[in-house]
């Protein structure tokens, strides 16, 4: 039965109430951004600044190397390689992990599996010490490559729960007929499985992006330098020990949220169907 029109309605209501209180803090931050500092603490706050400027933009493209507009500029390339070398080793290693406990019957497997939970669950901090005296010894403070070392051993089990639904979602007569007609489990995998479960693939690979991205505790305890500091700590510098600029701070934000949201719509189709697919079973 077509639905009615006033349920429509109503629904695209809700739709509309929705976008507006998730959309309104990043207006918000649009606004802030193109703001003088005296209009942003202005009484009674004002919907549109008076005189609106992008000199917060250009200074963290085109200010000096040696400010904190600079450090912005080299943490968004770190960010981007820190992000992308946790994805590409992650995905890699809890892909093939996630297909071994889903469909390999070994002993203590559930145990393991488990293991890797609860690695993901324990809180960052309660970790923060072990893992700084690890980085020192190794000499990888203040290094991208021990960022992406810290971040894998967080976001490798993030997968490996996640794939391992989506495996155990596809029927595993599917692999069978491919194996009796002279696939290797390899291939069995590599064309059969992960094809079907692309959407959850890339579901999971946004999501463990959005991880590495968004990260900050780990990046502010284990780096000191423009060298290695990522978008969540640069964005933090920009606050001053006696006054901070708000709008230089959204503006960052802005810019910073601009990879992920890139990457949501580039996925979109797939993440919805990832999700549901992912959820089937556990």
């Amino acid at each position: 039965m077509n639905p009615s029109r006033t349920h429509r309605i109503l629904i695209h209501l809700a739709a509309l109430a929705v976008a507006i209180v998730i959309l309104a803090p990043f207006a918000w931050m649009a606004v802030a951004s193109i703001s003088q500092p005296a209009d942003l603490i202005a009484r009674p706050y004002g919907w549109w600044p008076e005189h609106p400027s992008f000199s917060r933009y250009s200074e963290i493209f085109q200010g000096r190397g040696d400010d904190v507009a600079g450090a912005f500029r080299q943490s968004i390339l770190n960010s981007v390689i820190v992000a992308g070398g946790t994805v590409a080793i992650s995905m890699t290693v809890g892909v093939f992990g996630a297909y071994a406990f889903a469909r390999l019957r070994f002993r203590l497997r559930r145990l393991v599996l488990m293991v890797f939970l609860g690695t993901y669950m324990l809180p960052p901090i309660a970790l923060l010490i072990t893992l700084y005296l690890l980085m020192s010894s190794l000499g990888l403070l203040d290094t991208r490559l021990g960022l992406i070392i810290i971040y894998c051993s967080y976001v490798t089990p993030f997968v490996l729960w996640i794939m391992s639904n989506f495996f155990l979602s596809v029927p595993p007569e599917l692999e069978e007929a491919a194996r009796i007609d002279g696939c290797s489990r390899m291939g069995a995998l590599l064309r059969v499985m992960l094809p079907i479960a692309r959407p959850g693939l890339f579901a999971t690979l946004m999501f463990a992006f959005l991880l590495a991205w968004d990260e900050f505790l780990y990046a502010l305890v284990f780096t000191s330098s423009s060298a290695a500091k990522t978008i969540p700590v640069a964005i933090a510098d920009f606050a001053g020990r006696y006054s901070t600029d708000f709008g230089l701070v959204a503006a960052g934000g802005l810019i910073a949220s601009i990879p992920p949201v890139l990457l949501a719509i580039t996925f979109q189709r797939w993440v919805v169907g990832g999700l549901a697919a992912g959820a089937v079973k556990g």
